[in-house]
Parts: structure tokens; sequence; C-alpha cells
């Protein structure tokens, strides 16, 4: 199912970026575009997400990214 229409992005990809520690829909956008045209699909991003603990929050509290080039470049759903 699409989560972002602009960007073709789906909630498989949302959730491979979240598996991957993009942690808020920020990274998410950062990963693959997603929220970042209409915005419409923020909310859904965010439900996708939740509010569970981030993997890699420690990471970015420490400066890191916590995103890594894998999850940049996931490929796309069929």
């Amino acid at each position: 199912m699409y989560v972002c229409s602009c960007f073709g992005v789906t909630e498989k990809q949302v959730k491979d970026h979240a598996d991957a520690g993009a942690c808020t829909p920020r990274q998410i956008a950062s990963a693959c575009k997603a929220g970042t045209d209409c915005g419409s699909c923020v909310r859904r991003i965010q439900a996708i997400l939740g509010r569970g603990n981030c993997p890699r929050r420690e990471l970015v509290d420490q400066g890191m990214p916590a995103l890594t080039a894998e999850a940049v470049e996931l490929p796309e759903a069929a």
C-alpha cells in the first residue's frame, strides 16, 4: 500500500527505513523523500513509526547519523 503518493513510497519501504534506524518522519523524508511534497502522508508515517523506542536513538544523541547507506538505497517494492 502506498503511503506517499507524491513519491510512490510504500508502507513496506517506510518500515524498512524504520528497521534501518529512521525514528522520525524527518528521517524517513531524508531516506526516501516521503512527506516532503504535499505532507499529507506525514501522519501516516508517524503512525507506522509509532511511539516505541528507536533502536538507534543512542547514535542520534551522540550526533552520529542514524541512517545507514543501505537504508537510503533500498530497492523499490514491486
